[in-house]
Formats: C-alpha cells, sequence, structure tokens
C-alpha cells in the first residue's frame, strides 16, 4: 500500500469532517485497487471506533485513553510501548501484542495503572506504522518448514520462506541473508517473505557498511522529486559581504553545510555583536511543495561513520552551501552580549555573506600550542594570519558563553567517542546541541565547541522569539534530569567513597554530580551513570525547557537545515514572518512593530501577524503529528549511529578472542558485571555463572558483587583483567572471563553454583520469567515485579 495506517489519521482530526475524495488526493491515491485497500482500512478503524463515518465524510473520534507509543521489545521477550508525550513507559505482555513488533508504532490503551514500583500496563488497539518492512536473517529448516529466523533478536517471531529459498541454507553461518516481508502475521496466519539477496558477515569495511544499512531499511531510500530551486530574493536583504566571516570546519567535505560565524565590537562598547548566518535552505522552495513534503519524510541526515546519507538533495546543498570568496545567501540574527556573555538584544535578518576563511581543528590546535610572544606565525596559521586576533577573540567570547550555559544547569562530560579508523564524522558531536541531552567535554581551541555555543545562543534567540509571538514552531524541549534517579546514582557514588556535598534535602543536581565525579579516578564509569539519567532531546510544538542549552523557556532549531527538517521548518517559518510579516494592524497605523527583533516582545501585538492562507499549513502539519514523527526520526537516527559504533567497536574486538586484556568494571548486575576494554571501549559481560571462585551475592544500592566467603568484590569503576572468549559483531555481544589475581586458589567449583542460593542471582535467574538484561549494563523486570525499562535500557537487547 501507498498509505499506513499512521499517514491516514494524520488527515483527519475530532473537529472537521474529510469527505473521502478528498482524503484520496491527500494520501495520492487514483487507482482503484488502492482505493479498494483505503475502503478496506477506513472500515477496519471504523469497527475499532478510532473513526466516524457520515454521509459528509470521516472524522477522527476524540478518545483520550488511547496513547500513541513506539514499541520496544527485548531479546527475552519484554515488551514497553514508549509513549510520544514522554510520558511512563508501558508494560505490554505477549499476548497483548496483536502481532506488533519491535519499533512499530502503536496506539496503546493502558488496562492497568502503575504503582510506585511497578509500570502501567497496556494492550495493543492498532498498529499504525511498521517498522519492519526487510530483515537480516539466517535461513533455518525446522520441522519441515523453512524459516528465517531475524538476526535481531528483538524481533520476536521467525518468518515463512518459499522451498525455493533453500538454497539459502548455510551450515557454516558465514552469512547472512536480506528477507523482505510479504505478509505481517495476521489472526492465526504466521507471516511471510523471501530472501532478496546474501551477505558475508565477514566482508570488510564496505560489507559492514552493507549490513548496517541493509539492517535499518537505508539501503535503497526513495528518490527525491524533481524540483525546480527558487532563487532567493535579493528585496530587503542587508549586504553583510565587508564583514569577516570565519567558516569553522567541523567535518569533512561530504558533510552537510554549517553556519559560519562573525564576531564584532559594539557599537556602544558595551561587549559583542556576535553574528550567526545559516545555509539559506527554506527560501529555495515552498513549503507544502513536493521536495519539501519528501524532506519531512527524510527528517534527519545520516553519519553511518565513513560515509553521509544526506538529507538534501546535491542541488539543494550545493545552491545553500558557503564558500570562501563567494557572495551567499544567508539567514542571520545578530546577538548583542554584554561583556560578561549574556543575550541582551537579538535582531533576525536576511542578508548576503561572503565568507573570508576556513578554520579547521589544525589550525585552531596550532594556534593553541603557539608560544604567547612568538613572532612567527606556525605553517597551520599562515593562511589565517590577519584573523588570528579574531578567532583568539571568538574563543574568549566562546568560554564566556560555556561559563553561563553550565551554570543554567547543562552538563559537559567527558565521554567522547573512541577512536576508531572508520568511524569518521561520527567521531565529532554535532555543532547544534546534543540530542542526548548532554554534551561531550570538548577544549575551546575546537571548531565545534566555538560552532555549539554561538548556535545554541542563537537557537535560544529564535525560540523565545516565536513562542512570545504565538507562531507554530518546532521547539527543542529537555528537561532536568529526575532527582530521584540522580539520588540513586549520588548513593552509587558514595558507596565508592566519593565525596559529594548535598543539599540540606539530599539531593544533589547533574551539574554538582558531574563536576564532583571529574574529579576523581572512576570519573569515565561514575559520568556514564550520571549520563544515563539524563533526559534526552526531544522535538515538541509547545515551548519548554532545554537544560542542555541552560534554557528555561524555548529553544527553537534552525542554523543546521543540512542535519535536521526541524531547522529547515523554522527557517521556513522565520522567513515567512521577515518577508510578510504584519508590523502593525492596518497600513493606517504609523507606528511599527519591529518582528526581527527582540523589541517585539514587549510590544502589545493584537493582530495577526501572517494571513490565514500563510498560517494554514504550518497549523496544519503541526496539528497532524510532525513533531512526534520528526522525535520518531530523530531517535531512528540515534539507533542507527549506536549501531554503527557498536559494529565498529565489536569488529576491533575479534581479532582479540583469546587475549587477556585490562579493562574497567563499567556496569554490575546480579547476573554479572560489563567490563570496558580499552583503547575501543568495547563492553562485554563477565557473567556471574563463570565466577567459579565462590557464591556471588548482587548489593544493588553499592553496585558491587560480593564473594560470600573470600569475600572478593567486584564494583564499578574497579581495574580487572579479562580473556575475550567470543565475539558476534553483528549482534554486539561480547563474552569475557575475568582472571583472578595471581596466586588466588580457586575453591572446588563442584561445591560452588552461581545459579542458586538465596542472596546469589545467577544464570538460572537470568534466564527466569520476568527478567530482562539489557547488554548496556540494565536489569528489568515485568510490570508485575519492578519498574519499566527505559528505550536505553533494552537499545542493544
Amino acid at each position: 500500500m501507498k498509505f499506513t495506517v499512521a499517514d491516514l489519521l494524520d488527515q483527519l482530526t475530532p473537529d472537521s469532517t474529510v469527505p473521502v475524495a478528498q482524503l484520496e488526493k491527500a494520501l495520492g491515491l487514483s487507482g482503484e485497487p488502492e482505493q479498494q485497500h483505503l475502503r478496506i482500512g477506513l472500515d477496519g478503524l471504523v469497527r475499532l471506533g478510532l473513526l466516524e463515518e457520515s454521509e459528509a465524510g470521516l472524522q477522527r473520534r476524540q478518545d483520550d485513553t488511547l496513547i500513541e507509543a513506539r514499541l520496544r521489545c527485548s531479546s527475552k521477550g519484554f515488551c514497553f510501548a514508549l509513549r510520544d508525550d514522554g510520558g511512563e513507559d508501558i508494560y505490554i505482555r505477549d499476548h497483548q501484542l496483536n502481532h506488533a513488533w519491535n519499533g512499530d508504532r502503536v496506539l496503546v490503551r493502558i488496562t492497568r495503572e502503575g504503582g510506585r514500583r511497578r509500570s502501567p500496563e497496556g494492550g495493543v488497539q492498532c498498529i499504525l506504522e511498521r517498522a519492519t518492512s526487510s530483515l537480516l536473517a539466517q535461513v533455518e529448516e525446522q520441522n519441515d518448514r523453512l524459516l528465517a529466523v531475524p538476526l535481531d533478536d528483538r524481533l520476536l517471531t521467525s518468518l515463512e520462506l518459499p522451498s525455493a529459498d533453500a538454497v539459502h541454507l548455510d551450515p557454516s553461518q558465514s552469512s547472512v541473508v536480506e528477507v523482505m516481508v510479504d505478509r505481517y502475521p495476521v489472526g492465526q496466519f504466521a507471516p511471510q517473505g523471501h530472501v532478496e539477496r546474501q551477505l558475508p558477515i565477514h566482508g570488510g569495511v564496505e560489507a559492514d557498511l552493507d549490513l548496517l544499512l541493509t539492517k535499518h531499511g537505508l539501503r535503497e531510500r526513495p528518490a527525491a522529486p524533481r524540483a525546480t530551486l527558487r532563487t532567493p530574493a535579493p528585496k530587503d536583504r542587508i549586504d553583510l559581504t565587508a564583514q569577516t566571516t570565519l567558516l569553522l570546519e567541523a567535518w569533512s567535505n561530504e558533510a552537510p553545510g554549517l553556519p559560519a560565524l562573525a564576531l564584532e565590537p559594539r557599537e556602544d562598547g558595551a561587549g559583542w555583536r556576535l553574528w550567526v548566518h545559516a545555509p539559506c535552505v527554506a527560501e529555495r522552495l515552498a513549503l507544502g511543495s513536493s521536495l519539501d513534503l519528501w524532506l519531512r519524510e527524510q527528517a534527519e541526515a545520516f553519519c553511518v561513520g565513513p560515509s553521509w546519507l544526506p538529507l538534501l538533495t546535491p542541488a539543494l546543498a550545493k545552491a545553500s552551501a558557503f564558500q570562501p570568496g563567494r557572495s551567499e545567501s544567508a539567514l542571520s540574527v545578530a546577538l548583542d552580549l554584554s561583556p560578561d556573555g549574556a543575550l541582551e538584544h537579538y535582531r533576525f535578518s536576511r542578508s548576503i555573506i561572503r565568507p573570508t576563511a576556513r578554520v579547521d581543528l589544525a589550525a585552531l590546535t596550532a594556534l593553541a600550542e603557539r608560544k604567547p610572544k612568538a613572532r612567527t606565525v606556525p605553517a597551520g596559521l599562515k593562511a589565517l594570519k590577519d584573523h588570528i586576533p579574531l578567532i583568539e577573540q571568538l574563543i574568549g567570547v566562546a568560554e564566556l558563553l560555556r561559563q553561563r550555559r553550565l551554570a543554567g544547569g547543562s552538563i559537559d562530560l567527558a565521554l567522547p567517542m573512541p577512536a576508531i579508523p572508520g568511524l569518521g564524522d561520527l567521531l565529532t558531536p554535532g555543532p547544534d546541541g546534543a540530542s542526548q541531552g548532554w554534551m561531550v567535554d570538548l577544549p575551546l581551541q575546537h571548531p565545534v565547541a566555538l560552532l555549539r555555543e554561538a548556535v545554541l545562543l542563537a537557537h535560544r534567540a529564535l525560540g523565545g522569539h516565536l513562542a512570545a509571538l504565538n507562531l507554530p514552531a518546532l521547539y527543542a524541549i529537555n528537561p532536568a534530569a529526575e532527582a530521584s534517579e540522580l539520588n540513586e546514582v549520588a548513593k552509587a557514588a558514595l558507596a565508592l567513597e566519593i565525596p559529594l556535598e548535598l543539599s540540606a534535602e539530599g539531593n544533589a543536581s547533574a551539574a554538582e554530580l558531574a563536576a564532583a565525579f571529574a574529579a576523581t579516578d572512576r570519573s569515565r564509569v561514575l559520568q556514564q551513570q550520571l549520563r544515563d539519567t539524563l533526559e534526552p532531546v526531544q522535538i515538541s510544538e509547545v515551548p519548554g525547557p532545554n537544560a542542555v542549552a541552560g534554557e528555561e523557556v524555548a529553544v527553537a532549531p534552525w542554523c543546521c537545515p543540512g542535519l535536521h527538517y526541524a531547522d529547515l521548518w523554522n527557517q521556513q517559518l522565520l522567513t515567512s514572518l521577515l518577508v510578510d510579516g504584519k508590523d502593525r494592524p492596518t497600513v493606517r497605523h504609523k507606528v511599527t512593530v519591529d518582528l526581527a527583533s527582540d523589541a517585539c516582545r514587549s510590544a502589545t501585538i493584537d493582530w495577526s501577524l501572517l494571513t490565514p492562507s500563510q498560517l494554514t499549513p504550518y497549523q496544519e502539519a503541526i496539528a497532524h503529528g510532525l513533531a512526534q514523527r520528526l522525535q520518531g526520526r530523530a531517535r531512528f537516527l540515534q539507533e542507527v549511529q549506536s549501531d554503527a559504533l557498536a559494529m565498529a567497536q565489536a569488529r576491533q574486538a575479534e581479532p582479540l578472542v583469546g587475549q587477556v586484556m585490562p579493562g574497567v568494571i563499567s556496569g554490575v548486575q546480579s547476573y554479572g558485571f560489563f567490563v570496558e576494554v580499552p583503547p575501543s571501549q568495547v563492553e562485554g559481560l563477565v557473567h556471574v555463572s563463570s565466577l567459579k571462585d565462590d557464591w556471588y551475592e548482587y548489593r544493588a544500592r553499592q553496585n558491587r558483587l560480593v564473594g560470600r566467603k573470600n569475600r572478593r568484590t567486584y564494583m564499578l569503576g574497579d581495574a580487572v583483567e579479562v580473556e575475550i572468549q567470543k565475539v558476534d559483531a553483528l549482534r554486539h555481544q561480547i563474552d569475557l572471563v575475568v582472571l583472578l589475581p595471581e596466586g588466588d586458589d580457586l575453591t572446588d567449583s563442584s561445591e560452588m553454583t552461581s545459579s542458586s542460593g538465596p542472596d546469589a542471582l545467577g544464570a538460572s535467574s537470568f534466564d527466569s520469567p520476568g527478567f530482562a538484561a539489557s547488554a548496556d549494563g540494565t536489569s528489568q523486570f515485568g510490570a508485575d515485579e519492578d519498574e519499566s525499562s527505559s528505550d536505553d535500557d533494552l537499545s542493544q537487547d
């Protein structure tokens, strides 16, 4: 079918009736078979009570008991619905899945409210959108049936294959196959598929990239529609071509275009004026055009390690990219800063700039290593000799902005990507903030460190501006971490005898914990524990706080339209305001309001800034769940990039099988402990069943396993030596065995059983009903036994 249930429901609201013919047109259904499929879908949704049909057409029923969510399953069969509205995860028992698979968008109805230590439970009422149309699998023969067993063990089913696919049976399991889903499970009928092609497991970097893209359905992306790009209108554009403008180069040449920066003293001499010039993408295409809708579906630019899957079409990227010495249209903001870095005023504009020079990491490193009174200019700086004072001033301003951001509650953690060859631009964090709720701690002599402080401030300015004018923008929200979760991290640190200063109520903020952990010898593992408590950034149509940016009101991204469609959307809205916004009620009024600056926020605006025809496309897209769709796509991007990193780390570990390596305990659970092995920081599991020297009790509050007889402990941050026993690169599973210190006598293994005993949880409890364990070091119980898991808890099962 050309449409999903989600596409269909997005066209309908409880407030208005839509004729079937209009619905067919909106979904692009022109043929009779497609219209018949629509009719079948409509009948089913009416029977489910999701739609109401009358002679005038269809409308969606208002039902607040139905919750939109995305399904996340573990390899042990435990499933949770992750709510689009950010509410508590809902536990879904297997008989309540109704054939939904991991990753599917679903409508869930809560059947049992949660308690203090119990998740709410629910059942899937409708599958809105399937996440899996193809999968990686291995072909097996079971009971005279040919089956495709998914490589991703979170897909809790096998697919029936035609007998002709028996040629892909691989006893050596040296290859996998790509299977296309021909039929999803219906009633008592199992899912069916067919083998599309065979892929080698050990084929090198290019083969691994093919596996990654195939696994996530990115190997063949839909072609962009043909479109003629508009030329940005020169009228009312300010000419800034004489300004010294720097392009900070963070990524490789094939990466999406990034903003340019300029810095100059304020005219009043009290501080600085920081300019952020974003590539002008919005003016080159029409809102709601076929190209715009295609970009909306793609939503993100994907960095997959050695290469990019760009968001913009090649023609659009080329037309909007900045090049030194070439005049280009831009969308700009002038940020007036006080001497201590506080934002006092801002003004947006459509502009023309001519970038002066590129500044890369090598140049900034040479500047940092240059002696203060040196008369000679290092070779890496000769091309920038005339701009060295400006770069130094920019570094100073970025430091002021960084300090203010951290004072506002933002978190910097020293958890960079491991320097693995082949990760490419994945090694460098994005310049527009962090989707994971924290920032990678970078030296100020880094292009991203300079760029992100300016970009975050520009996003704060636009967020407050659009929220004050009540325009339909997309906001990046990031609430502070829950106090209860931070307290658990603080307790773990206190158990490790890490000195902490708590408030009178016994609480500690995330910023205080980050500062305390940075000064300890267990800083990395403690920062990892803190990281897991931080809320990810979400896209929302409602403004809210953003802890990453240190902003309590609103943040609206717009400076990186080549990376995220949300930025392009806000660019389109800002351009509409600058070009078409009404600065007074009628032409008879002589007093106008400057809609481009912060001055308008203090004015009384009791008229519509845009006409209904201009506002309606924005309002309809927001009403039809644009923010939720973009948020789902952003989450999918994080999964793909995490998968790329995990595969690269596992490949680094494969040659080390059988070797003994030093490592650090990064997580402790009842079923064993996780060890991070440098330099790739790959994480593997030492299962409790492999600890033959004693009974081991799990002490959750202290994050440690303790031997009953020998009192040996394994706790968070301990240095250990491990032998790498097995590596499964495709499933990202690393099996480890810990080596005991030399001279230690092993207790008779026949007397030790790690899977029994009143206080020890071992292999049998690991596989017991109601228990799920994830590869990131977390354990979760079913809804009757413990709280629900988060998205990250089950991300690598």
